[in-house]
C-alpha cells in the first residue's frame, strides 16, 4: 500500500478499501506502518482521507478545525446519509455551539449516577434473556441476548413501546450494512423511521410519561416560544426528533455489537475467559480492553476541515472528507504494546474506542455498565460457553462503519 506522507494530494489515487473488510486489523496495520495519512475511498464511494496513527487520531478528534458539519463539505466532494432535516439535526452533524447546547440538554440522563441507578433494571433484563435461553441448551447470541438487551435498556429510557422494537432493529440493519440487492430498502427505512419518531413524539406530547423522551418535548414546548438574552438551552422540532433518533439508533448499535465482539474475544481467549469467572470484579476493566481491541466504532463521524490543515505531514485541503480510524489507534504499538494481543490486565488509559474532545460519547457510562452486566452475567451462568461453529464460519458485516457480528451461534 501506498505512503502518501510525503505526497501531494492532486498525485494519490484513493486506495481499495476491500482489504478493510476482508481482514481489518491486518490492512489497517500495513496502511498504519506505510504512512499516517492515506487517501482511501470512503463509506460514501468518495475519496477521503484516513488517520491512522494513534498520535495524530487523538488530537485530530479534538481540533476544532475539523468540522463534523456537512455545510463545509467540498461540494461534490461528500455523499453520505440521506437523512431528512428532521433526523438530521443531531449530534454527529454538529459544532459548537449548536453541539453544547443539545448536549447539555440530555446529558444529564448519562450521568454516572443516573446510570447506576439503572443496573438493578438492567441486570434484570439480562438474568429474563438468559433465562429463556437456558431453556434452550443454546443460543443465537446476537439475536437472543446482546442485540435485545440495548434495545430493551434504550426504549425503555425513551418510553418507546415493546411493540415498536422488532420494527427499529430491521431499520437499523437497513442503515448500517444497505442490502446492495435492495437500494431502496434504505430509503424506505429512513422514511419508516421518520414516521415512527413523528408520530412517537406527537402521542407523547399528548400524553407525556415518565422518560426521557418526554422530558425534550417538555423542553422543547417550554422554550420554544421564550426569548433568553444569556442564551437558555432550547430544542427546533428538527432537533428534538433527530435527538430521540440518535440516541435510539447510537444506543442500539454501539452496544449490541460491543457485547457480541467482546463475547466472541473471550471465547477466542479461553484463559482470559477462565480469569474473568474467576474474578467477577475486574469484568469492568475487561470491558476497557475489549472497548480498545475489537470496539463497536471502527471510525470516528468523517470530518470537514474548515481550513486546509496539516496531518501527519500531509496536506489535506479544506472541505474534503477526514476519516479518523479509531480501530487503528487503538492497534498503534507505539501506544499500546503488543497490541493484537487482549490483556485486560495492560495500561488502557487514552483508548479512543468511545471518542475524545467535545464529541466524546454522549452514552459511554450506559454502554460500560450494559456492557459489565451482560458479560458477567452470561459468563457467570454458563460456565461451559463455546462456539457452537466452527470459528471460520463466524462472520463479521461488511462495512466499515461498524465492527459487528452478523450470529454468534453459541452452546454450553
Amino acid at each position: 500500500m501506498q505512503n502518501t506522507a510525503e505526497t501531494g494530494p492532486d498525485a494519490l489515487a484513493p486506495i481499495d478499501t476491500t482489504p478493510l473488510l476482508d481482514d481489518p486489523y491486518a490492512a489497517l496495520a500495513a496502511l498504519r506502518d506505510a504512512g499516517p495519512v492515506h487517501r482511501i475511498t470512503g463509506t460514501d464511494g468518495q475519496p477521503a482521507w484516513l488517520v491512522t496513527r494513534y498520535d495524530d487520531v487523538r488530537s485530530a478528534l479534538a481540533d476544532p478545525r475539523l468540522s463534523l458539519d456537512k455545510r463545509h463539505a467540498t461540494p461534490g466532494n461528500y455523499r453520505g446519509f440521506s437523512l431528512p432535516p428532521a433526523l438530521d439535526a443531531n449530534l454527529l452533524n454538529m459544532d459548537a455551539p449548536d453541539h453544547t447546547r443539545i448536549r447539555r440538554l440530555v446529558v444529564k440522563a448519562f450521568t454516572p449516577g443516573r446510570v447506576e441507578a439503572l443496573r438493578a433494571p438492567v441486570q434484570r433484563v439480562a438474568d429474563g434473556l438468559l433465562d429463556t435461553m437456558a431453556a434452550k441448551g443454546r443460543a443465537e447470541l446476537v439475536t437472543d441476548y446482546a442485540g435485545p438487551l440495548p434495545i430493551t435498556v434504550i426504549c425503555d429510557l425513551l418510553g418507546i413501546p415493546a411493540e415498536d422494537r422488532r420494527d427499529f432493529l430491521a431499520w437499523s440493519d437497513a442503515l448500517i450494512t444497505p442490502d446492495p440487492g435492495r437500494p431502496q430498502a434504505m430509503k424506505e427505512a429512513i422514511g419508516a423511521m421518520l414516521e415512527f419518531y413523528t408520530a412517537l413524539i406527537a402521542a407523547k406530547r399528548a400524553e407525556p410519561g415518565d422518560d426521557l423522551l418526554s422530558d425534550l418535548i417538555a423542553v422543547r414546548d417550554d422554550t420554544a416560544d421564550t426569548t433568553d438574552a444569556a442564551g437558555a438551552d432550547r430544542l427546533s422540532e428538527d432537533e428534538l426528533t433527530s435527538l430521540a433518533f440518535l440516541i435510539l439508533f447510537a444506543g442500539y448499535e454501539n452496544t449490541v455489537q460491543l457485547i457480541g465482539n467482546s463475547v466472541l474475544a473471550l471465547l477466542d481467549h479461553p484463559e482470559q475467559l477462565s480469569a474473568l469467572r474467576r474474578n467477577p470484579a475486574e469484568v469492568s476493566t475487561a470491558v476497557e480492553e475489549f472497548l480498545r481491541y475489537d470496539g463497536p466504532a471502527p471510525l470516528a463521524i468523517r470530518r470537514f476541515p474548515v481550513e486546509d490543515v496539516e496531518i501527519g505531514g500531509v496536506r489535506i485541503p479544506a472541505g474534503e472528507s477526514v476519516l479518523l480510524s479509531i480501530a487503528s489507534a487503538n492497534r498503534d504499538p507505539h501506544r499500546f504494546p503488543a497490541p493484537d494481543r487482549l490483556d485486560p490486565a495492560r495500561d488502557l488509559s487514552g483508548h479512543l474506542a468511545l471518542g475524545h474532545g467535545i464529541h466524546y460519547c454522549l452514552g459511554a457510562p450506559l454502554a460500560r455498565m450494559e456492557a459489565e452486566i451482560a458479560i458477567g452475567a452470561l459468563i457467570s451462568r454458563f460456565p461451559g460457553l463455546r462456539l457452537d461453529v466452527p470459528r471460520d464460519e463466524v462472520r463479521y458485516r461488511r462495512t466499515i462503519r461498524a465492527r459487528g457480528l452478523i450470529s454468534l451461534p453459541v452452546a454450553w
